[in-house]
């Protein structure tokens, strides 16, 4: 169905309320995850420090914001998206992202992608793995004793489509070290494909790269 601009426009204004709504009520609280750590460098899309920590299972948080806007007229009916799809792929993006900065020096590359599950592609899964395993990361990590611990909070939906969504997502990390503590966070660009509640990782990269 073609939109007129008006329509556009209320599309648009909705989709921000409604991700305002989302982060206050299902991703707003840093997310944690106790597990330790190392700090590979990505390549490609994946680049920076990595994490692992077994995914969660609890079940996707819904969408409280109500999908109907611009006047009562029906939001979602214009969207390739429901409430609940929104839900199911913002809860497979944070915990993603805790997982990407969550890791420890003692355990392998197939440790720290295979805790990940069944949230990333097989692709991403090859990405990450060769970039954990990249020698100067793997000694600096093993001889500095590095246990990272991630946090995750998305910040704005970037861009959907009818099967992927990319989400900003600002990426915490606390780097415990022979040499001792650091904290720093880093905004990604977090992109999940499929449908429903069914949703994986496929391609993680600096926010700033996409406005390059």
């Amino acid at each position: 169905m073609e939109l007129s601009p008006r329509q556009r426009s209320a599309v648009f204004a909705v989709v921000v309320i409604v991700l305002a709504l989302l982060g206050y009520y299902v991703v707003a609280p840093a997310v944690t995850h106790g597990h330790a750590a190392a700090s590979p460098t990505a390549s490609g899309s994946a680049s920076a420090s990595a994490a692992a920590t077994a995914p969660s299972s609890a079940p996707a948080p819904a969408v409280t914001a109500s999908a109907a806007g611009a006047g009562g007229v029906d939001i979602y009916a214009w969207l390739p998206f429901t409430q609940q799809d929104l839900a199911a792929a913002a809860s497979v993006v944070v915990r993603f992202s805790v997982d990407y900065n969550t890791f420890t020096y003692t355990e392998s590359a197939a440790d720290y992608v295979g805790a990940m599950g069944g949230l990333i592609t097989g692709q991403l899964a090859t990405t990450l793995r060769a970039a954990y395993q990249i020698p100067g990361v793997a000694k600096l990590r093993t001889s500095q004793k590095q246990v990272s611990t991630g946090t995750a909070a998305i910040s704005a939906l970037r861009a959907f489509g009818a099967s992927s969504l990319t989400f900003i997502v600002t990426a915490g990390q606390r780097l415990a070290t022979a040499n001792g503590t650091s904290s720093g966070s880093t905004q990604y660009a977090v992109t999940v494909t499929g449908s429903g509640g069914s949703w994986q990782v496929s391609d993680i990269e600096l926010e700033s790269a996409g406005n390059s």
